[in-house]
């Protein structure tokens, strides 16, 4: 039952990587048309920060999986997958209709169910747990940018 479990959270990662690839769109006008929070980071920056947080997210969902109970991985994977439909959201609603007030509230779902992920990951990795918070620490800050476009277009 672990491994399957462990597969699931990798599927589950895999689902975040291409459905965020589908919908993700930087490099059309719309998007360079937008009015920029003063603070927004550069392009670089997602370049780096995404691959990492999938990599880690992945990692965390295997030791969840093979270190705590069945009950609590299935939990753990069950938040997660929320988090990743929340996420999703996010990409589709900012960069297909351009609602991108829905686009915020999406994100902020995502911020706060990270959460209680991170309390599970704490019981199967200290370590992880730290990683991970970075990916927390990124979700806050996209969704305070996501806001601000909101506001600002």
């Amino acid at each position: 039952m672990k491994s399957l479990l462990s597969v699931i959270g990798v599927v589950i990662v895999f689902v975040y990587v291409i459905g965020s690839g589908l919908w993700v769109n930087t490099g059309d006008n719309w998007y360079r048309s937008l009015n920029q929070p003063p603070w927004q980071p550069p392009d670089f920056i997602f370049g780096l920060i995404w691959p990492y947080n999938f990599v880690i997210l992945g990692f965390a969902s295997v030791a969840v999986a093979n270190k705590l109970s069945t009950t609590n991985a299935i939990v753990y994977l069950s938040i997660f997958a929320l988090s990743v439909a929340a996420a999703l959201t996010w990409a589709y609603q900012f960069y297909r209709p351009h609602n991108l007030y829905a686009a915020s509230i999406a994100l902020a779902v995502v911020a706060l169910l990270t959460l209680p992920m991170l309390y599970f990951i704490y019981q199967a990795s200290v370590p992880l747990f730290f990683a991970t918070t970075i990916y927390q620490v990124w979700v806050i800050t996209a969704t305070y940018l996501s806001y601000n476009y909101a506001k600002l277009n």
